[in-house]
């Protein structure tokens, strides 16, 4: 059953990671991964409200299996974060490339931290 919590959610996070980076992304006109960077922070929010929910009691581990593994898993993605960082750094777009570290994992730790503490207040 737990593994068919982790698909689900997998299933509903790929589709809405690629939509909503294709959106975002073609609204900038600019060498900045803007889709992959929203993605991320807004998954990093999720993830920490969730957290957030599960420490108080409000949430249980399937909800943490189906939106936590499967869909934040499936919605976020390491893999072209450190892809699309490469490839300024070779395009001779350093500082967009530094700024994308920088900017990512800020905003990434501020968002989940930001959830857990939302959680934390508003379902104790």
């Amino acid at each position: 059953m737990n593994w068919l919590l982790v698909v689900l959610g997998a299933v509903v996070g790929a589709p809405l990671r690629y939509l909503a980076d294709r959106a975002v992304q073609s609204r900038h006109d600019s060498a900045f991964p803007w889709g992959t960077f929203v993605v991320n922070v807004t998954g990093c929010l999720v993830l920490g409200l969730l957290a957030g929910a599960v420490s108080v009691g409000a949430a249980d581990a399937h909800l943490r299996l189906l939106v936590g593994t499967g869909l934040c898993g499936a919605l976020t993605t390491y893999s072209t974060f450190s892809y699309e960082t490469l490839k300024l750094t070779e395009a001779g777009a350093g500082l967009y490339a530094a700024a994308n570290v920088v900017a990512s994992v800020t905003a990434g730790l501020g968002a989940a931290v930001g959830g857990v503490a939302l959680a934390e207040v508003f379902l104790a």
